[in-house]
């Protein structure tokens, strides 16, 4: 049996919510704490967008490089921003 893709999904979760709660911490985080839903979204999504648009740009292909996990932090502050502004919009 091999435990490859569930640990690669893991991985992908676990550093998914690493970069969100990196984008969290640039902008500020409400109420003091982490949201890790949005983090997990955030990251995942960022890390997905901006990562391979940096990589690709950048040259480096689909390697774990430099570019591609800075392109995932600041696709992940996107989002949150974007997140963010839509959620404050719609409670009001």
């Amino acid at each position: 049996m091999s435990y490859a893709l569930p640990v690669l999904i893991l991985g992908l979760i676990l550093f998914g919510m690493l970069i969100g709660a990196a984008a969290q911490l640039i902008l500020g985080r409400r109420s003091g704490r982490i949201d890790w839903t949005m983090a997990i979204v955030a990251g995942l999504v960022g890390s997905f967008v901006g990562g391979l648009l940096a990589s690709l740009i950048a040259g480096d292909g689909l390697q774990l490089r430099a570019s591609g996990i800075i392109g995932s932090i600041v696709g992940a502050v996107i989002v949150t921003a974007i997140w963010r502004a839509v959620g404050g919009r719609s409670s009001r």
